[in-house]
């Protein structure tokens, strides 16, 4: 079984040979410290989770990867990235986006365009303040704009049909995306203060990645499209699910019409957060993935699968903090999510991106503690359990 059936099968609940094996290489910090505790710096960032597999003995062939087809989402043209103001610990920036924002000196604009690292900001101004910022907005993103698609998408296409990996479109929808613009505050009081204005940015959005969506389908039909939403606190979702009823939920039910039309299997949705009272809604409007699932914000995942069934499938999970405590902590963390694992529909692997407190040694149990509960590697239970039908290993 190749990577792009075991990544479909396992996800659909299906009978994959073993569970896709993600586990994650952390971010730029993280990274620096597992260089520090023995990981050869000549290990390059694309090539750590595939090092620590041969480490623990996984035998090849490794999980594949290989080439994307992109589908370009943001605006065009991009406002310009500059420093506004330097202060002694702390810079006042102009990201991408037209964020006004201060980070520290130690990051540059780059670090909030790209996810290099998790940069803590002070937002001073957002891109739209009025109708106005948002028609000029507007402006920004026209849909059939053929930078928003490969070079020579037609050729590429044809050549990721017979791909033997799993490749996604990714999207942001329309809770993260008004947040972009409008940043949080003004986002979430709007809902009440101007509810026309929120009601035109989502339908705008609606329809302009339902378009992208059209045009990249021409020459690409991936197996999943997968959203970002963000939009849950610790315990609650950050807007009622009333709310997300009536003013998004019409987004993605009608997106998850088309990618259902196109017979793409997986329907995905990222936020961080406790998302328990958000998945009842996903389901109605045809997600059938989400993650990370983080158990810091009272996540449980065995209790979801219990009430959930089989019609919500899950990526991520596996406590951070259990991960940085390493050893017997997080030897009961994978015995606490074999039944999941056991049961379908989960790819077990790091409940958010994976932090600098979780160390090399850690990172490598963890690794091989994900390859033994996914079927990469063989566990004493399963060589009793060959004993005994007298198979041999």
């Amino acid at each position: 079984m190749n990577d792009r059936e075991r990544y479909v099968e396992t996800l659909l609940f299906g009978k994959p040979d073993k569970v896709t094996l993600q586990p994650g290489e952390g971010r730029l910090s993280t990274r620096q410290a597992w260089y520090a505790q023995g990981l050869p710096h000549e290990v390059k960032p694309d090539e750590i989770s595939r090092y620590a597999y041969n480490l623990i003995g996984i035998p090849e062939p490794w999980p594949e990867t290989g080439a994307e087809f992109s589908v370009n989402e943001r605006m065009i043209p991009q406002f310009e990235e500059k420093v506004i103001e330097m202060h002694e610990e702390t810079q006042v920036v102009q990201d991408w986006k037209g964020n006004i924002c201060e980070i520290s000196t130690e990051y540059t604009t780059q670090h909030l365009r790209d996810p290099i690292d998790f940069v803590t900001r002070r937002w001073i101004k957002c891109p739209v303040e009025s109708w106005d910022d948002w028609e000029a907005m507007k402006e920004r993103y026209n849909p059939d704009d053929l930078q928003r698609l490969p070079a020579n998408p037609q050729d590429l296409g044809e050549r990721l049909r017979e791909r033997t990996w799993p490749i996604e479109f990714h999207f942001s929808g329309p809770f993260w995306q008004m947040r972009e613009w409008l940043g949080f505050e003004q986002l979430c009081t709007l809902f009440y203060d101007d509810p026309h204005l929120i009601r035109d940015m989502v339908s705008f959005w609606t329809d302009y990645i339902e378009r992208l969506m059209d045009n990249a389908f021409r020459y690409c039909v991936p197996d999943e499209i997968h959203l970002s939403e963000d939009m849950a606190y610790k315990a609650f979702s950050m807007i009622s699910p009333a709310m997300a009823r009536e003013f998004l939920f019409p987004a993605w039910k009608r997106w998850g019409e088309l990618i259902s039309s196109k017979s793409i299997p997986i329907y995905a949705m990222d936020s961080d957060g406790f998302i328990g009272e958000l998945i009842p809604l996903w389901i109605e409007a045809g997600i059938n993935a989400c993650d990370p699932i983080e158990v810091a914000a009272h996540n449980d995942i065995v209790a979801f699968r219990e009430q959930f069934g089989r019609r919500m499938a899950f990526l991520g999970g596996v406590d951070k903090r259990k991960m940085a405590a390493g050893g017997a902590q997080l030897n009961a963390e994978f015995k606490r999510l074999r039944p999941v694992v056991e049961s379908g529909g989960y790819i077990p692997s790091c409940d958010h991106g994976i932090p600098a407190d979780v160390s090399w040694q850690n990172y490598l149990q963890y690794v091989k503690g994900l390859a033994e509960l996914t079927g990469w590697l063989g566990t004493e239970r399963d060589a009793r359990l060959s004993t005994r039908s007298g198979v041999s290993r």
